[in-house]
């Protein structure tokens, strides 16, 4: 009789036992003895209307791009902006104690003094600058020596400019979607070849977009390059100071103002609301100083009355923009070229809240440009008393969210362009993953050298856990592999004894 062949179950589980055996044997070593911890970084992002304190970690052994950088925790200051405190001596500094406290609580002792501390100001201070460099210079240096009273490692308090913030939110929004690069399974980094997504950022005083472009840039001034992990990005990237949340909205307070008024009819603020306030809080800022009436008077108070009018809010709305002249074969707005959105965006800061506030208040999930325009018509309609039912958390701010939704209206359909196929790829978002969105990772990775400009070759080792799973694994294919042959075994001879038999 011709032997018995092996069952083919054989063959299979043998290779698997082999291949993770070479899969031990090739992943590299590391000494695994002493874990080394994390390092941290700290970030201050002192925008135009409050300070945001923003913690990082990485492992400590790694470097130069080949750690994952993770969020550690965040504060936000009470209070106005660093520019709000302006000629008041000291008071800028002291505004920042509580969250650097909360750091000293939250950052292990052992490290403080490794951990790089920045300060970036952004369009808050850029028009103080305007207004006041000597205040604007006093703030900055009070600031740093408010931060240098701590054991961390100060690493500088700057304005930056208008680019640099879109193209740090627009590293900070890839690196969180792991667009640049990503750690796989098999313990190697690799470019997972996903395009990059653009970023939309809407801050108190400024907004900017961001985004990869192939088509030629007309202004040299609006085009970023960078080198991130081996792969070239030609950025287009524009920021429109006086154009953020709160500065639009005094812009439109001083174009409703006419000659000696003491009384204006706003058609963006709900009916039945009404406030008083001095000229000085209307034209106080460089965005409105142009506006002033001829007989100005700082202490002179306005009123101001709602009549919660769509029409005629989109109307003065569209007056601040200019649309009308473009020296490039096209433009956004106020002569600004901008070629065509392409991709995908994210969209944060205010852009997420006026979203988020549209979707719950009417309803409506605002994923077209139809559903904004259904939105903003539906906030614009309600009586301030229908807002304080339906938001009374927001009572401070209900006014604004008309004007607010009829500006972003403006601003991505006519301005930028988004249009009923684009404006879909935008996602509103406030976090990806566990960090905030926003400038001041994309900072950080920047400055501390996170960001490498070649893509690391290496491949990490297996931490303890993966390398427990692994054996466990190993040991269970051994024991089943084992099993398989002494059955086989048996029941061979099993047979064998009874075929002798007959």
């Amino acid at each position: 009789m011709a032997p018995r062949s092996a069952h083919p179950a054989v063959p299979v589980a043998l290779l698997l036992f082999g291949l993770v055996a070479i899969l031990l044997l090739t992943v590299p070593t590391e000494d695994v003895r002493e874990v080394p911890g994390f390092m941290y970084g700290i970030v201050m992002d002192a925008g135009s209307s409050h300070t945001a304190l923003y913690m990082y970690k990485w492992p400590a052994d790694k470097q130069n791009g080949t750690g994952v950088v993770t969020q550690h925790g965040e504060c936000h200051v009470d209070g106005g902006g660093i520019s709000s405190y302006a000629g008041q001596r000291g008071a800028a500094g002291r505004s920042l104690e509580a969250c650097l406290d909360q750091a000293l609580k939250e950052i292990p002792k052992q490290r403080h003094h490794l951990t790089p501390v920045y300060l970036g100001a952004t369009a808050g201070m850029r028009l103080l600058q305007i207004s006041n460099p000597q205040q604007s210079a006093q703030i900055l240096q009070e600031v740093g020596h408010k931060i240098q009273s701590y054991p961390f490692k100060y690493q500088g308090a700057v304005i930056l400019s208008g680019e640099d913030e879109g193209a740090y939110g627009w590293v900070t929004v890839n690196y969180l979607l792991e667009n640049f690069i990503k750690y796989g399974f098999v313990g190697r980094w690799f470019s997972p070849g996903r395009a990059t997504v653009g970023a939309l950022d809407f801050g108190g005083a400024s907004t900017q977009i961001t985004f990869v472009t192939q088509e030629e840039l007309e202004d040299a001034k609006d085009r970023i390059k960078l080198r991130l992990y081996g792969q070239d990005y030609s950025l287009y990237t524009h920021s429109f100071l006086c154009y953020g949340k709160d500065q639009a909205l005094k812009r439109l307070l001083a174009h409703l103002v006419k000659g000696n008024s003491a009384s204006i009819i706003h058609p963006c603020y709900p009916a039945g609301y009404s406030r008083t306030l001095k000229l000085s809080n209307v034209f106080d800022s460089p965005c409105t100083a142009g506006s002033k009436p001829p007989s100005y008077s700082p202490q002179a108070l306005l009123t101001v009355q709602g009549s919660g009018h769509y029409e005629q809010c989109l109307g003065i709305v569209t007056e601040i923009f200019s649309f009308d002249s473009c020296p490039f074969s096209q433009c956004s707005f106020d002569r600004v070229f901008q070629p065509n959105v392409t991709g995908n965006f994210m969209a944060f800061s205010a852009f997420f809240y006026i979203h988020s506030f549209l979707q719950r208040v009417t309803g409506i999930m605002v994923s077209t440009p139809l559903d904004l325009d259904e939105a903003a018509r539906k906030v614009c309609g309600l009586t301030f008393n229908q807002l304080q039912l339906v938001a009374p958390e927001q009572t401070s701010r209900l006014q604004d969210y008309c004007a607010s939704a009829v500006f972003i209206k403006v601003l991505m359909m006519r301005g930028y362009g988004f249009d009923d196929r684009s404006f879909p790829r935008i996602s509103f978002q406030k976090k990806a993953g566990d960090a905030s969105v926003g400038w001041a990772l994309g900072y950080m990775l920047t400055l501390s050298n996170l960001l490498p400009a070649e893509t690391p070759m290496v491949r990490k080792a297996l931490s303890p856990g993966a390398w427990g799973g692994l054996i466990f694994l190993f040991v269970i294919l051994l024991i089943a592999v084992l099993g398989f042959i002494f059955l086989r075994v048996r029941d061979g001879n099993k047979k064998g004894g009874s075929e002798s038999t007959i």
